[in-house]
């Protein structure tokens, strides 16, 4: 799709579907028929759109999806999402009527809230799913792995409540080759040991999230929930030669006017850049309220014509300059790509992670509301 046949403001994502189709499909390819797969959409869907990106994974390769809150899940239910929906942060009790209603599976973290929550949903007599989650190594959210002596017997104890999924979470998101790793999932298989010892099998165990459904089969059990791996970003760079993934999202803008300045000029805030030369400097429709971070003043890069533009002067809120002194024909209203692909050349989230001394996951999710999604392919 062309930048310039956006109407109004032109600075947008560009939403790939037909990429994000393919990347679950490499999912599907990777971890077969019989596992399940559970697609992470929280965030608005790491930043590209919640609801349009679900239905799409609703349709292809998805047997569920998980999100971070109650609000979040409401919205894919609006958006007619009829699959499972795991709530990470789980339900407060004032919330319990919303996920019957809703069909929505909270997570569990802890016994004092597992049977408050029991007992609100015995008083409307209610039955319930629930996921327990399992700290076994992430120090975070949890009932201790240490202590699954102790929880366990009081598992039996639930009225109304249905032990649907038992899962833990990883502490290395990019690689799941080291020590730790494999000690987490030696806890991990300990306490499905436990538990089935007492008669406690649940229908899914999950553990496995993007790097470990890239490279360890052995963390796949019942369903693996993959999430930055579905937008086409790896988890770290050499995962690429383990599987092929395509970016899902484009940011893109377009020139907002062009001005050729002595040396010696200041270029915005605080004078932290100053020209040295006669300069040709690009003022783009974007700033720090779209999510393009002011941490990449005098640091990041753009495209134009295909090739490398740097920013210059601290990024605005609303506006940023670039310097094209070196690249030939500009003109206003010119594309300008600040995250993937023009011609030959690409700028990528891990790219621009680097710039920010962040991650590609803060990259995406950072992106402001006010950028509109345009999905195409869809």
């Amino acid at each position: 799709m062309n930048i310039v046949q956006v109407r109004g403001r032109p600075t947008v994502c560009l939403i790939d579907h037909e990429a994000l189709r393919w990347n679950a499909r490499q999912i599907r390819a990777r971890v077969g028929a019989k596992v399940k797969i559970l697609c992470m959409v929280k965030a608005n869907g790491y930043g590209h759109g919640a609801a349009a990106i679900a239905r799409t994974l609703a349709a292809a390769e998805a047997d569920a999806f998980g999100v971070a809150t109650l609000e979040e899940a409401l919205e894919l239910r609006r958006s007619d999402i009829r699959k499972p929906i795991l709530v990470l942060a789980g339900a407060f009790p004032e919330q319990l009527d919303e996920f019957i209603d809703h069909d929505l599976i909270p997570v569990a973290h802890d016994l004092a809230s597992l049977k408050i929550l029991d007992a609100e949903a015995q008083r409307r007599q209610a039955p319930l799913k629930f996921h327990l989650k399992i700290d076994t190594g992430m120090g975070r959210l949890g009932v201790p792995a240490t202590e699954a002596d102790k929880w366990i017997p009081e598992l039996k104890n639930l009225k109304a409540l249905a032990l649907d999924g038992v899962f833990s979470h990883f502490s290395t998101a990019e690689s799941v080759e080291g020590d730790y790793t494999r000690r987490q999932l030696k806890i991990f298989n300990g306490v499905i040991a436990q538990l089935r010892a007492q008669d406690l099998t649940p229908p899914l165990i999950h553990l496995a999230n993007s790097a470990a459904t890239i490279t360890r089969p052995a963390a796949y059990f019942d369903m693996v929930r993959p999430g930055i791996m579905l937008y086409g970003v790896y988890p770290s760079p050499a995962m690429a030669q383990q599987i092929v993934l395509k970016p899902v999202l484009s940011w893109q803008t377009t020139i907002l006017q062009l001005k050729k300045v002595p040396a010696g000029t200041s270029i915005s805030y605080g004078q932290t850049f100053v020209t040295q030369r006669e300069s040709l400097i690009a003022t783009l429709p974007i700033g720090y309220a779209d999510g393009y971070s002011r941490l990449l003043s005098n640091r990041g890069e753009v495209l134009v014509g295909a090739s490398r533009a740097p920013v210059v002067g601290r990024v605005c809120m609303d506006l940023t300059m670039i310097d094209v002194t070196d690249i030939r024909n500009v003109q206003p209203g010119a594309e300008v790509v600040l995250l993937g692909r023009q011609g030959a050349a690409e700028i990528s989230a891990d790219e621009m992670a680097a710039w920010t001394n962040t991650i590609s996951y803060e990259i995406l999710t950072s992106i402001g509301a006010r950028v509109p999604r345009i999905h195409h392919n869809s």
